[in-house]
């Protein structure tokens, strides 16, 4: 009885704009600044407000955006970058050396940051010229670039540091954040004073957070939105049986994991967080294969790994493991006894809520009586990076460097590291890893990195995603990212 109803108030506001895209996500963002941001939906909307110093391509090749070129040091401690001539923020100051080093350093020192662990090998940023930055580095630091394709590399006028704090966004993207309203809407429009405005045809984006998919295909179907990121599965056929839509789809960077909080605070004193013969249980108990097809309908990639299946740095020699009922029963027995209790929090949307609930009804088999939390998603992530939580349902977008898909989560200093797992072996191995651009060396040291979170098991990694979309067949020019991320340059309606 609810989609009528919906369907209703959709097509009251079906009427906006030719030139204004409407995009529906699965949930609100977090603050609306890259130094504080978490959030995949951040990046979404940061896409358009906040340009790079370098991006991405769909081969995830690293290309200019405000950097036109670099050169790495001979003795690997120095990245030296070429701005773009001629950059103005949203706010009409230039994007020349001087904002770059305000913005590195701001990443680097401001208390609110959360790039301080990506740019932890940065020692210093020098302007060699008005266009020409140098990083100084630490330690040779093989993902620097990868970093700067990222929130770490978006520019945000230096002058407006304040604002952003608290999510008022100036930047030197194609679009000026115009206004937002929680759990409604973020609205975006064109900045005429863009340095690539010929890549640009919408006037306006509209963001709108529906966590429900089942609403955000109706709103699609009844022309109240023209793309819907992380279509689910389910929704497929229906998007391909409507000649007024098209689906979309790639094979994703971005993964799904049970993060554990094993020492931040008294949530953590748990059988869960303390032993890791739990852990394991856990993990015994839960059958990957059955959540992809029943969850996805086979359409995604069952995964213990952070990295993905067949790439260069999956470790095979540790393969998804299948579930062993028997083993989970007996680990937990040793353990607590044969039953223990936990609290699994999940986002408040249907896809994560029926993960949660086989994972509930798959432990339950074994001994666990699991109780579901489902929150809003930005409340869950306030609350994960509190402590406040036993175990939780996570995602993460990916990043074409392997060490951005592990550190955040597994390095003692991960700003993502919501249940302070700290291993110093571990970090030593990721540490070393970073160091150096020789693929061997980097593929022998993350193997030896995942013998040891593998085992102590801070996170059960679930599976990897493809990306879905279903889109408007008005829309025109819409790239497939491994990365999810909509990037509005070239993009048009007709």
């Amino acid at each position: 009885m609810i989609r009528p109803l919906i369907l209703g108030l959709v097509l009251l506001s079906a009427s906006a704009s030719a030139a204004s895209l409407r995009i529906g996500l699965q949930e609100d963002t977090d603050v609306l600044d890259p130094a504080q941001g978490g959030t995949f939906v951040g990046r979404l909307v940061f896409a358009a407000i906040c340009d790079k110093l370098v991006d991405i391509d769909p081969q995830l090749t690293i290309v200019p955006q405000l950097a036109t070129g670099w050169e790495g040091g001979a003795d690997g401690l120095s990245l030296t970058m070429r701005l773009r001539a001629g950059v103005r923020f949203q706010d009409g100051s230039p994007l020349d050396a001087a904002a770059v080093k305000a913005n590195i350093d701001r990443y680097r020192e401001d208390p609110v940051s959360k790039r301080k662990g990506e740019l932890g090998p940065v020692a210093a940023v020098e302007q060699v010229d008005p266009l020409t930055v140098r990083f100084v580095l630490k330690q040779p630091y093989a993902p620097l670039l990868a970093v700067l394709s990222d929130r770490a590399g978006m520019m945000v006028a230096p002058s407006k540091f304040d604002a952003a704090r608290n999510g008022n966004l100036v930047c030197a993207g194609p679009y000026r954040l115009i206004e937002r309203v929680a759990l409604d809407r973020i609205v975006v429009r064109r900045f005429e004073g863009y340095w690539n405005a010929n890549a640009i045809s919408l006037d306006e984006i509209v963001y709108k957070p529906i966590p429900d998919s089942g609403v955000r295909l109706v709103n699609l179907q009844a022309g109240a939105l023209e793309i819907v990121e992380r279509l689910a599965a389910t929704d497929i056929p229906a998007v391909r049986a409507d000649a007024r839509l098209r689906f979309v789809e790639t094979t994703a960077l971005g993964y799904a994991t049970l993060s554990i909080n094993v020492a931040h605070g008294p949530r953590a004193d748990t059988p869960l967080g303390r032993d890791p013969r739990v852990r394991e249980a856990l993990e015994a108990a839960i059958d990957r294969a059955a959540l992809n097809q029943v969850v996805f309908n086979g359409a995604f990639v069952p995964s213990n790994q952070p990295l993905a299946p067949g790439s260069p740095y999956w470790d095979d020699a540790r393969p998804v493991p299948p579930r062993d009922l028997a083993r989970a029963k007996a680990l937990l027995a040793a353990a607590t006894g044969g039953h223990f209790g936990f609290t699994l929090t999940t986002p408040n949307n249907p896809t994560d809520m029926q993960v949660a609930q086989m994972i509930q009804a798959m432990a339950g088999e074994a001994g666990f009586d699991v109780k579901i939390e489902a929150l809003e998603a930005t409340t869950m992530l306030n609350n994960a990076y509190n402590g406040d939580y036993q175990a939780v349902l996570a995602f993460w977008s990916g990043r074409a460097d392997p060490d951005a898909n592990i550190s955040i989560w597994l390095a003692c200093d991960g700003f993502l590291n919501w249940g302070r797992y700290c291993d110093p072996t571990l970090d030593g191995l990721l540490g070393r890893a970073k160091a150096t651009n020789v693929v061997a060396e980097r593929q022998a040291l993350y193997r030896a990195a995942a013998e040891r979170y593998l085992d102590a098991r801070p996170h059960l990694f679930l599976y990897h995603y493809k990306l879905l979309w279903g889109l408007s067949a008005k829309v025109a020019g819409f790239a497939p990212y491994p990365d999810g991320i909509i990037r509005p340059q070239g993009m048009r309606l007709n």
